[in-house]
């Protein structure tokens, strides 16, 4: 019997399941952590990106966004269901409060700033300020999502497996829009600052992740035993694939949604979970993820425009923007959490 027909085999399985995603929770918050604090890393690098050490760096860090999308994908699957409504408000009160703000201060900073209201409407709508791409990636990743299980027909005889199977065909899909998606764009006579963005934006890529993420707490017995210890090498062959594809700009050497950015992401995830961090600290900043997403890049930003740190070198300024952003982010989350009524601190997601 397969691990998907023993959690589909009884009416008990889906009370086991949510036992054991509660269970997992310090885990996944855990992972979160790590993730929130490459994204940090991240913003910090100075741009453009033209020393190798930063590229190097910059490849590293960057499966984060596919660790939360990993996480959102294993949670729903153990718990069998997708809470679309809750999801949703969840992720765009906090966003539209985040906007506001990020909003006003590209204005203050940009008097030629195009204050239209259509503009305005489609960069809230894809996520056009700051680094905010992730929260429309995460809203249509969640309603895809939805989609899957509601196909899948949720509780039905053979459900998983039907749910299994367009996991794994979503995965499939995923990879042919990376490859392709943006040769067909390029062929339009889009220009690279549009493709860059259109990027950023794949859904079938990204949902690949979310994929993932399920299918891994369908068959999460793989992840132990020898393939569990192979994990780790395999990520690190694929870090090396993808970092040597990006410096030496090889083949599709894009930041994104290439065949060499899925091979060592995935296997990133799927190692991280294997390794089972359990850390308090990471899971208490994971558990506020959201909040230091949202609310870290103000720093970053305010550190490019005003503090100067390129005349301290490259290295020693991404070291005091990361040092500084992630320090103040955190007594930020801290304050946000003692201060602030229940509600508020939803709202601002943390």
């Amino acid at each position: 019997m397969t691990v998907v027909e023993r959690i589909s085999a009884s009416p008990s399985s889906l009370s086991r399941a949510h036992a054991e995603a509660r269970a997992r929770d310090g885990v996944i918050d855990a992972m979160r952590g790590i993730a929130i604090v490459m994204v940090i890393g991240i913003h910090s690098l100075p741009q453009p990106l033209d020393a190798i050490w930063a590229k190097s760096l910059d490849a590293a860090l960057r499966p984060c966004v596919p660790v939360f999308l990993f996480a959102s994908g294993y949670l729903t699957a153990l718990s069998g269901r997708v809470p679309l409504g809750k999801r949703l408000k969840a992720a765009l009160i906090p966003y539209a409060i985040a906007f506001a703000a990020a909003y006003a201060y590209m204005a203050l900073h940009n008097p030629a700033m195009d204050h239209r209201i259509g503009t305005t409407l489609a960069r809230f709508a894809l996520g056009y300020v700051f680094v905010y791409y992730y929260v429309f990636v995460y809203v249509c990743c969640t309603l895809g999502l939805w989609l899957v299980f509601a196909v899948g027909r949720t509780g039905q005889p053979d459900s998983r497996k039907r749910i299994a199977a367009l996991l794994t065909l979503a995965i499939g899909g995923g990879l042919f829009a990376g490859s392709y998606l943006d040769p067909a764009i390029s062929r339009l006579g889009a220009s690279e600052a549009l493709l860059d963005e259109v990027r950023m934006r794949d859904i079938p890529f990204w949902f690949s992740f979310v994929a993932l993420g399920a299918l891994t707490a369908m068959f999460k017995d793989l992840s132990g035993g020898t393939m569990g210890r192979a994990l780790p090498g395999a990520a690190l062959t694929a870090y090396i694939l993808y970092a040597a594809v990006r410096i030496l700009d090889l083949g599709d050497a894009a930041t994104y949604d290439s065949t060499a950015f899925f091979c060592f992401a995935a296997f990133f995830c799927v190692s991280l979970f294997a390794l089972q961090p359990s850390s308090p600290l990471l899971g208490w900043i994971g558990s506020g993820s959201y909040f230091i997403y949202l609310w870290h890049i103000f720093i970053v930003m305010a550190l490019r425009d005003h503090a100067h740190l390129r005349e301290f070198g490259s290295v020693a300024g991404f070291a005091v923007a990361f040092g500084l952003t992630s320090l103040v982010s955190i007594a930020a989350l801290i304050a946000i959490r003692h201060l602030a009524s229940p509600r508020l601190c939803r709202w601002l997601g943390a």
